[in-house]
């Protein structure tokens, strides 16, 4: 099938590679000129395991192609993706003009003759299918287009064009999108429209037969068939679930520090309920990055527009805060005054294998750590290696975890990067003035690390 995605950051270039290599032929558009000069010489502009080898040989198969070209990208597809970006505001709302652009866009370039599904990948507040369907019609109408929207009221008396709207929503994780998308535990498609629908289900079904799947004997992908208010919420509500989920287990984790009591032969022990299950039970020093902060802000407010006070979603958001400074109080029990002492980071972005920095704690820790006068290094995978620092202020970024352990005062672990488990702690112990680990994560192992030297500290433990 032919595929257009709009919009190449995490999402849809993930989607736009992992689409092509399933054998459709895929254009991925992007109005930032020098990224699209990037991607068409065969170069990912993020990391994510997987992603550059499956993007290259869809490129020499030539079933994937880059291009600015708003207007060839919508003439090109049967499906027109739209995937930019729905940052959060200020207000916990979420940033919609880059989606309405688009959508008007789409509009304004729709051809005559055609029929179109157009998909809304991007994370959208509830509602939004209707909304995107209003603006592809501004954009025809803008154009002085015939158009008529699927379902919809006509613009013209004679219409010559139509289309649908579908709600696709992703359960990508980063570090793992690759994985994800031809291992889903489901896919969602909401709308209106059995046309689009079939279409929608004709694209999918490779990954839908586990084709590309790690284990190809595997019962069928679930495809889940629903309203396009149905298919927004179910993306909003099982992020909502899973930072609830880690925020409860944080909570615990604060009680077990208290009590004496260890978090994580407690998440072991409640995970083995087949009603509440293992994952997303690892207490630590809260959730980050570019999903969850931004989808349950956005479900609060939704909620708040609607006259709903979500009180459990907003005392999840306020845990994860107040945990983001648990590792600095426990440098604080420790050190005392951290004034003139030197701590340093193992790990920067806000999970392993990736290079997103978006609301990663270590930013929080940092800027603590720079009030209380204390000098802070770091030492990640990635953000080392990547030139990625170079914007970053109030940290040293050093290139090796000897570097970062020589004169420090103490460590925190902050990602857990699968290279920290291997790391030769007896050599770093006998760097620090003070052989210190804070480990965020309860990822390290504690008889490993106080063999090595080091005064281990995990989170409620």
């Amino acid at each position: 099938m032919r595929v257009c995605v709009i919009g190449t950051g995490y999402v849809g270039l993930v989607t736009g590679v992992c689409l092509s290599h399933a054998g459709h032929e895929v254009i991925c558009i992007d109005n930032n000129e020098e990224k699209v000069k990037l991607m068409q010489s065969g170069q990912s502009p993020i990391y994510e395991p997987g992603l550059s080898e499956l993007m290259k040989s869809s490129m020499e198969a030539k079933r994937l192609q880059f291009s600015s070209d708003l207007k060839a990208g919508v003439e090109h597809g049967e499906i027109l993706f739209i995937a930019v970006g729905t940052p959060p505001l200020p207000t916990g709302e979420s940033d919609t003009r880059y989606v309405e652009a688009v959508a008007r866009g789409i509009g304004a370039n729709l051809p005559e003759n055609s029929y179109k599904v157009i998909v809304n990948k991007s994370t959208v507040p509830i509602g939004s299918g209707d909304w995107v369907r209003m603006l592809v019609l501004d954009g025809a109408k803008e154009s002085k287009k015939e158009l008529v929207g699927a379902g919809g009221a006509a613009v013209a008396e004679a219409p010559k064009i139509t289309f649908d709207v579908v709600s696709n929503p992703e359960f990508l994780r980063e570090g793992s999108a690759v994985y994800d998308t031809f291992n889903p535990d489901r896919i969602v498609l909401g709308s209106n429209g059995s046309r689009a629908i079939a279409l929608m289900e004709e694209l999918y079904t490779p990954i839908v037969e586990r084709q590309f799947a790690e284990d190809k004997a595997a019962p069928q992908v679930p495809v889940v068939v629903t309203d396009l208010s149905s298919a927004e919420m179910i993306k909003y509500a099982a992020n909502a679930f899973l930072a609830t989920k880690i925020s409860f287990m944080n909570e615990v984790a604060n009680i077990c520090d208290r009590v004496g009591a260890d978090v994580t032969q407690v998440g072991k022990g409640i995970g083995l309920d087949s009603r509440i299950g293992n994952k997303f039970l690892n207490a630590g020093i809260g959730w980050g990055g570019s999903c969850f902060p931004k989808d349950v802000s956005a479900l609060v407010h939704t909620a708040d527009d609607y006259g709903y006070d979500a009180e459990l979603l907003k005392a999840t958001i306020d845990v994860n805060s107040r945990q983001r400074l648990v590792a600095l109080e426990k440098l604080q029990h420790e050190l005392k005054i951290l004034k003139g002492k030197v701590v340093g980071l193992l790990g920067l972005t806000f999970k392993p294998d990736t290079d997103d920095m978006r609301d990663a704690p270590a930013l929080i820790m940092i800027e603590h750590l720079n009030r209380l006068g204390a000098r802070v290094k770091a030492f990640d995978p990635i953000v080392s290696q990547s030139g990625i620092s170079n914007g970053m202020t109030g940290v040293i970024v050093e290139t090796d975890p000897e570097r970062l352990a020589d004169s420090c005062d103490a460590l925190v672990l902050v990602t857990e990067w699968k290279q920290f488990l291997d790391l030769d702690y007896t050599k770093m112990a006998g760097l620090m003035n003070d052989p210190l680990i804070i480990d965020g994560r309860n990822f390290l192992h504690r008889e490993r690390m106080e063999q090595a030297g080091f005064r281990y500290v995990g989170i409620g433990r």
